[in-house]
């Protein structure tokens, strides 16, 4: 594998960089060594725009078991931590300490749904899967304008040099969001207390609950499906990284919990390039060159089912780079390097069906909508994004354009409602499209974005919904590589090389509101009870 070089797309400022890798390999980066120590520095304190009302509902969160944990285990199945074990405060390092009483603090306000109306019945408990009128207004999204910036997260990643964050994913249960970066740190960041009761003038920078250092260049990482913050043993992330196992990190205490260990033909230890737990959490999916790899949540080690997805040299081959999940049907859907995408079962893991090639880089991220009737891919490299129409396989439906001029994985996201994607690209932008406008008739067309504008500087790699609140975490960032001038003047090599300062960079993780904008006075005080102002 190579190191990275320099990328064709150079702008003023600097030369933004990818990592080189044939459409079969992944992307490897060199791994900065990751530093503990804390430095203080001006905390930014980006604020919403003055006379914005605030008003958004929690949705009731109830826990849902696990099976019957044996003698010795916790209720994922996973052996008991002497750390977790421990109910004294005082023997947890202080960063756990910080982040238990943290939620203790906000736990009543998170779990208590708040109603309109009593006697109102309520509409979002209903099990009809079809998007509603109810269901948007309910989240409060509002795309008809910019969205605002709410706070983030910045000093973390000037720690280290050349530390960019490579994705964000929020929890299930909307508490906590989890960060990806270069240093190889995985971190977890609570859901500000300030929005939980109403405090939007105190908004401050974020600051991490948790550190979790991986060893090496992280591959994918994914929250179990089933977790709760008021069930500390559903409280898991599953990570995989270069030379590495399967990972189980404790996203309560930070500490590990388990180990998947896969081994190839020669008995050797190897890394999965992607990961998805099944939907009701009992399995664990890894993706291989051509295989793929089926853990049971509750019983780590090496055991495993394995499915091919090349069989008598017929199917999918390369890399499995991305898996997903239908939330309806007993399938899944896997994403290779070499550009193509397998419909499977869940059952037995068969072939269903192999969709044409028209991705012009390796498959980095797959989304199922609500329905499950549509799939959409991304790529690296690769201008759109596509949506396949399920019932009929093969037939694209519509494409969506951004900008993807690198390797890097760029994710995208879908509102709760199945209505709005959102994605970022390598330029810095934020794009929304309303999949509802599409047209039903026509064999495929290109769906332009009801909102566009600048997020960041830098490439804008991540971007995850809140799964009930009308917010949008979006994180930025990639490798950067000083460029020689134009200059013919027989100056020395390093003084014609750019200087860091010269290079353009916008490493951070940042929360916008996408909800609606109020206006300032006592009608919105008395409507709202609330009213932003700086």
């Amino acid at each position: 594998m190579s190191d990275p070089v320099t990328c064709s797309d150079t702008v003023s400022a600097g030369l933004t960089g990818q990592e080189t890798e044939a459409d079969d390999e992944p992307p490897y980066a060199e791994s900065p060594s990751c530093t503990e120590e804390e430095t203080q520095s001006a905390a930014k304190q980006p604020r919403l725009n003055e006379g914005m009302e605030i008003e958004f509902h929690q949705p009731e969160t109830g826990t849902e078991s696990l099976t019957e944990p044996s003698e010795g285990q916790d209720a994922a199945g996973f052996p008991d931590k002497d750390l977790r074990q421990s109910e004294n405060a005082e023997e947890k390092p202080e960063e756990f300490t910080q982040r238990d009483d943290e939620w203790q603090e906000n736990k009543e306000t998170f779990t208590a749904a708040e109603r309109k109306d009593d006697g109102v019945e309520d509409e979002q408990e209903t099990t009809d899967p079809k998007p509603t009128e109810y269901q948007q207004q309910y989240l409060g999204l509002d795309f008809s304008q910019n969205l605002q910036m709410l706070t983030g997260s910045w000093a973390e990643y000037s720690q280290t040099p050349e530390n960019y964050l490579r994705g964000c994913k929020w929890a299930p249960d909307g508490s906590c969001i989890l960060s990806n970066s270069a240093d190889n740190v995985l971190r977890v960041y609570n859901l500000p207390p300030e929005l939980y009761n109403n405090s939007w003038d105190l908004l401050s920078e974020m600051s991490p609950v948790l550190r979790m250092p991986e060893g090496d260049t992280v591959y994918d990482y994914c929250w179990f499906p089933k977790m709760s913050s008021l069930d500390p043993d559903t409280c898991f992330i599953a990570s995989s990284s270069r030379d590495n196992p399967v990972h189980i990190w404790d996203a309560f205490y930070g500490n590990l919990r388990a180990s998947f260990r896969p081994y190839n033909h020669l008995d050797e230890l190897t890394a999965a390039y992607s990961l998805c737990f099944s939907p009701d959490g009992s399995q664990l999916y890894c993706g291989f060159d051509k295989t793929v790899r089926v853990f049971y949540t509750e019983r780590p080690g090496r055991d495993c089912e394995q499915r091919p997805t090349v069989v008598k040299k017929q199917g999918q081959g390369g890399i499995i780079s991305s898996i997903a999940f239908s939330p309806s049907q007993p399938i899944y859907a896997c994403g290779s390097y070499s550009r193509t995408v397998g419909l499977y079962s869940c059952e037995d893991g068969s072939l269903l069906a192999l969709l044409p090639q028209r991705h012009h880089g390796g498959v980095t991220h797959l989304l199922f909508s609500l329905d499950g009737n549509q799939l959409y891919t991304g790529a690296r490299k690769d201008s759109e994004i596509l949506c396949w129409d399920l019932r009929d396989p093969g037939r694209v439906l519509f494409s969506l354009p951004r900008n993807v001029s690198t390797n890097q994985r760029v994710y995208f996201d879908l509102d709760p409602s199945g209505r709005y994607l959102v994605s970022g690209d390598t330029e810095g932008l934020m794009s929304v499209w309303d999949t509802l406008t599409a047209p039903t008739d026509a064999n495929e067309t290109v769906l332009g974005p009801v909102l566009q504008f600048q997020a960041h500087t830098d490439c804008t790699n991540g971007i995850s919904l809140h799964p009930f609140m009308p917010i949008v975490a979006s994180c930025s960032g990639q490798r950067q590589f000083p460029w020689p001038g134009d200059s013919d003047d027989s100056d020395s090599e390093e003084e014609r090389m750019m200087t860091s300062s010269d290079i353009r960079e916008d490493n951070g993780l940042v929360l916008w509101w996408a909800g609606p904008l109020g206006s300032t006075g006592e009608q919105g005080e008395k409507e709202c009870g609330t009213t932003v102002s700086l």
